[in-house]
């Protein structure tokens, strides 16, 4: 059934970014056109109905942040998320991340009698969010909480993660129960039943609006318009000494008051997977690799090791959020020892989903990316501050010095 659906995906995927042809894409990719103007007449009913009022926001009383994006996937949201809430929490704020969990286990139902008792009863049972970390501890695994919260959660000491669709009660609940004072809302834009103080909103700088396209017929959540409601937008994956000056004029003819931070996802180190060894970048220099990737765009992270001086000669490229199994990573690892490769790359969201593997020819590592701001670190320091007024100005001064 897995193997099923994500065909399925890896097909659909195919069609949307017009490289299946063929009679069937064809008059596959007519009838998404048709579904796109639905989706594009709900998404503009639904932000009407909020900007009226007819749908009501709620209020948890702190501040709450949103980091998305108009697109699906590519962006690179999980290290920027990472970045603010390391940020926030050295300045002295109590921060929170409040994800759904794409692609986690689901939580298990109450047997269905339950469900029609506590119906008939009136009685309301609310099962509490995921905690994936309470900011002393990781407490769930990548399965369990998804990779993007569990990836932030081992990163991230003193920063509460939880995992729940409903981000008002998970949002409520990081109040109650960790006294939160700062809550980011991971890939939140469209997350409009939690009133947000500030709206970041992240552009790849390479496809900034994906197909251009809306949904089902390309990659657009909502049209560009939507843009007008980011208060800061980051242009990520930007190339150090390239121009972003006509990207910026197309953005501006959505929104001219947001400020523009140009950023880069900078190769920091290499991590062995299933070991504390950690090598320098220098040693990717003249080798010969193999990579294994379930992200959005493969080709991005290929491209970094290819910069940075390796020779990949063999690519195993999966669904988005594609949960590995023992069997696949064997079976790539024997046709890289086949191929003598120095050794095997992925991902750092990949590295999570890798299962135990107790002894491999082939090393396998992760490429560890940290964000890297190339243009306006005076404003991303000014967003700093703006967020925390009520902190100590010197707290927010060493955070820069």
């Amino acid at each position: 059934m897995k193997e099923t659906l994500e065909s399925l995906e890896e097909y659909a995927t195919e069609v949307i970014y017009d490289r299946k042809k063929g009679f069937g894409a064809g008059v596959l990719r007519v009838f998404l056109r048709g579904l796109s103007g639905i989706w594009c007449g709900l998404v503009s009913l639904r932000l009407y109905l909020y900007r009226e009022r007819v749908m009501r926001e709620h209020n948890l009383g702190c501040l709450v942040i949103s980091i998305g994006n108009i697109t699906v996937g590519g962006t690179g949201k999980t290290p920027v998320v990472e970045m603010f809430a390391r940020a926030l929490r050295d300045a002295g704020r109590n921060v929170a991340i409040l994800s759904r969990g794409y692609k986690s286990k689901k939580s298990k139902k109450l047997p269905f009698k339950e469900r029609v008792k506590n119906r008939l009863t009136g009685k309301t049972v609310m099962d509490p969010p995921r905690v994936v970390s309470d900011g002393n501890e990781v407490m769930l695994d990548s399965a369990v909480s998804g990779d993007e919260p569990y990836m932030l959660a081992s990163n991230l000491d003193g920063v509460v993660v939880l995992v729940d669709k409903d981000r008002v009660k998970s949002g409520g609940y990081a109040i109650r129960e960790h006294g939160i004072d700062t809550i980011l809302l991971d890939d939140g834009l469209q997350y409009l039943r939690l009133r947000h103080r500030l709206d970041i909103i992240l552009v790849d700088s390479m496809a900034p609006f994906g197909t251009g396209r809306l949904l089902p017929r390309g990659t657009l959540r909502e049209p560009e318009t939507s843009l007008k409601r980011a208060h800061y937008i980051f242009l990520t994956k930007c190339r150090p000494g390239e121009s972003n000056d006509a990207l910026i004029e197309q953005i501006r003819k959505y929104n001219r008051t947001a400020e523009i931070i140009a950023c880069r996802h900078a190769p920091c180190y290499l991590q062995h997977v299933y070991s504390e060894e950690r090598l320098p970048l220098e040693a990717l220099k003249g080798i010969y690799v193999g990579t294994m990737s379930g992200i959005a765009t493969p080709e991005t992270f290929e491209n970094s090791l290819t910069r940075l001086g390796a020779n990949v000669e063999a690519r195993r490229r999966y669904t988005d959020h594609h949960r590995y199994t023992e069997q696949e990573v064997l079976t790539f690892i024997n046709q890289c020892v086949d191929r003598d490769l120095a050794m095997i790359v992925t991902t750092e969201k990949d590295a999570v989903r890798l299962p135990d593997i107790e002894s491999s020819e082939v090393p396998i590592y992760y490429l560890r990316v940290e964000i890297e701001i190339l243009s306006g670190q005076e404003t991303w320091r000014e967003c700093i501050e703006r967020i925390c007024l009520s902190q100590s100005v010197e707290a927010v001064n060493r955070l820069f010095t």
